[in-house]
């Protein structure tokens, strides 16, 4: 699978898919999942999966998906 956010917002690198994350939104209490985005610079990234347009946040948790 690829995404549309090809480079990482930090190094610039291209991004690869890691995966689904389910997750709780807080926001609307629904459960739901997070794509989960790596770059070769060994930065970590999501975004909600049901939201592909929505904002890349730093994952607060990279060590976990490396």
């Amino acid at each position: 699978m690829t995404d549309d956010a090809s480079a990482c917002p930090e190094c610039s690198q291209p991004m690869k898919f890691g995966g689904f994350i389910l997750s709780h939104r807080e926001d609307d209490g629904r459960r739901t999942c997070r794509t989960l985005l790596k770059c070769t610079g060994r930065h970590v990234w999501w975004r909600w999966a049901d939201r592909p347009d929505g904002p890349l946040e730093a994952c607060p948790m990279p060590e976990l998906f490396r």
